[in-house]
């Protein structure tokens, strides 16, 4: 693996310590225990890892929602944070390859007429996503006729639309089937509308951003290829989602 440069590592990393943002609203990647606030998943094991080959100590900062850690690296709050690729927060992030791909789905009623992806996206139609998501970012540009309602974040969406907000729920399959387990005469559309590659970002404000990019890349590919991630996965019990190629 490659050698990062002492002056971008400074930059990456200018406290001397690395700042990771960790993303509490998808349980695919994150999971923080109630009662003793550790964080387990994906992402705190390739965060770890990282600071591991960098020779650096990491500091895990926990977040709500993805929008909430994109406005912690906007603000230098965060160093690095793992997030869905986007194009509107490719703006002020550079990405790395993804190392893992999560589908997004459909959730209505089990009394709802809608029987396919296809037939969301109609007048009358309300679809209810967590503000700022991945999921809520895909559907601003790609819906039409449907309108889109935000609930706070991912994990309130079931919530909201149990409460009688809207006629679909999307976000994250694991995240909407783990919700709809606390009501009844649900269903899941089959299929996905999306799929979402995750990746790190980090600021484009840091100065030698390019290069860091770069050598982060560099350590994702190690990590997929040597079955780092795979195996983080399998430990974790991940289900639904693949290591991405």
């Amino acid at each position: 693996m490659k050698t990062i440069d002492p002056a971008a590592l400074r930059s990456f990393a200018p406290t001397g310590t690395l700042r990771i943002g960790i993303n509490l609203g998808n349980p695919v990647l994150a999971n923080e225990d109630i009662s003793t606030k550790k964080m387990s998943g994906v992402t705190i094991d390739i965060a770890n890892e990282i600071g591991n080959i960098i020779n650096l100590p990491v500091k895990l900062i926990p977040f709500k929602t993805a929008a909430a850690t994109v406005d912690g690296v906007k603000s230098g709050e965060i160093d690095m944070v793992f997030v869905a690729i986007d194009p509107v927060r490719g703006a002020d992030i550079s990405y790395t390859p993804a190392y893992i791909q999560i589908e997004g789905a459909y959730m209505v009623k089990a009394s709802s007429p809608l029987k396919s992806n296809e037939e969301v996206d109609v007048i009358g139609s309300e679809i209810v996503v967590g503000k700022g998501s991945a999921y809520d970012l895909f559907l601003t540009r790609e819906i039409k006729n449907a309108k889109l309602l935000r609930a706070a974040s991912s994990q309130t969406v079931i919530d909201d639309f149990m409460a009688g907000t809207g006629n679909v729920a999307a976000g994250v399959k694991q995240q909407l089937e783990s919700d709809a387990k606390r009501y009844q005469a649900l269903r899941m559309l089959p299929g996905r509308f999306m799929v979402i590659n995750q990746a790190i970002g980090i600021p484009k404000a840091r100065e030698d951003y390019e290069n860091t990019s770069v050598y982060l890349s560099d350590v994702i590919t190690q990590l997929k290829q040597s079955g780092f991630i795979a195996q983080s996965m399998q430990r974790h019990n991940i289900q639904g989602a693949k290591v991405a190629e």
